[in-house]
């Protein structure tokens, strides 16, 4: 199944978050920290939202950082992804 996303909505897909810290000590599953970057799976084409244009700025493959909470999680074939506006989305990792 296929999520493609409306309007200016952007599907993520969560980086996993490391377990182990540079000094090599490895971390527990409750003292991991929610994940801030994610790879933009999906982008929705844009247009006018809300009486104002928008357009989209990142596209599929980008390595973007979001807001620790932004979004909304949901699962799709097993796979879990997050929905997020353009404009929850921090910046492009390059």
């Amino acid at each position: 199944m296929n999520i493609k996303p409306l309007a200016d909505r952007v599907v993520l897909k969560m980086v996993e978050a490391e377990e182990t810290t540079k000094s090599g000590i490895i971390l527990a599953g409750s003292a991991k920290e929610k994940p801030q970057v994610a790879e933009v799976v999906a982008v929705g084409p844009g247009g006018n939202v809300e009486g104002k244009e928008v357009t989209m700025y990142v596209k599929t493959g980008d390595k973007v950082l979001t807001s620790k909470y932004s979004g909304t999680e949901v699962k799709v074939d097993g796979e879990e992804y997050t929905i997020v506006r353009q404009s929850d989305i921090l910046a492009i990792v390059e």
